[in-house]
């Protein structure tokens, strides 16, 4: 265990990059919203008051893990590190840093409510597909997409490692032939007022947090097996 606490150690030399380059991106946009919906004032209408802002953060997660498989892995395999070591301190950091985001969030989401939407009547925390009423879940339904992002980053880096700019072509154009094949397959088939009706009904906690965390799961196996062949 304290060879993987080391690794931890290691990929948190560059603790801005890998903890406060979220954060700060997430500020920028959210200062940014601010100063629109200040400038707009009573022209948008309360129920428009919502902005997407807050995925920036979750965006940025996704970077910063494929970072940590493209520039770390190789620097702690020269310092003897196992692969399984590597890659058990990166779930690690990964899980500590995504509850952390998570708690985080939750309390910018309060605050939010408390101040009537920064004096403004604006929600950029409390997306209402994504709101929670008891605190757990709502940590919840923020932490697991960092899992998902960190994870979906982690094994495109380890992609890369493994077979190179060719495999994340590769990987790229498969999920969007796959992506363009379902669109079609399910406009031919008129499955949209189903696949309309399935998002409608599903609870935020179930939405993300239950399916979310069994693709950061799948994605977390599927990095842990890639991972075994990757080369510096």
């Amino acid at each position: 265990m304290s060879r993987v606490w080391n690794v931890v150690r290691i990929q948190l030399v560059n603790a801005p990059a890998v903890l406060a380059f979220p954060i700060g991106i997430l500020a920028l946009v959210f200062v940014t919203n601010l100063g629109i919906f200040a400038v707009l004032g009573d022209t948008v209408e309360e129920h428009g008051r919502i902005t997407g802002g807050l995925i920036s953060i979750y965006i940025v997660m996704l970077t910063v893990h494929l970072q940590t498989m493209t520039q770390v892995f190789s620097f702690a395999l020269g310092l003897s590190v196992t692969r399984r070591t590597f890659f058990a301190a990166t779930v690690v950091v990964v899980a500590a840093q995504s509850l952390g985001y998570g708690i985080v969030l939750y309390l910018l989401r309060v605050l939010e409510d408390t101040t009537g939407g920064w004096g403004l009547g604006l929600r950029f925390f409390g997306l209402p597909f994504a709101v929670e009423a008891n605190p757990i879940l709502q940590i919840i339904v923020y932490t697991v997409p960092f899992l998902l992002m960190s994870f979906l980053g982690v094994w495109t880096g380890i992609v890369f490692k493994r077979w190179g700019q060719p495999g994340v072509y590769t990987l790229a154009i498969g999920t969007a032939a796959l992506g363009a094949l379902f669109f079609i397959v399910a406009t031919w088939q008129e499955w949209w007022p189903a696949v309309g009706r399935f998002f409608a009904d599903q609870t935020p906690i179930g939405l993300f947090g239950g399916y979310s965390l069994a693709l950061a799961a799948l994605l977390a196996c599927a990095g842990y097996l890639t991972i075994r062949r990757a080369t510096p």
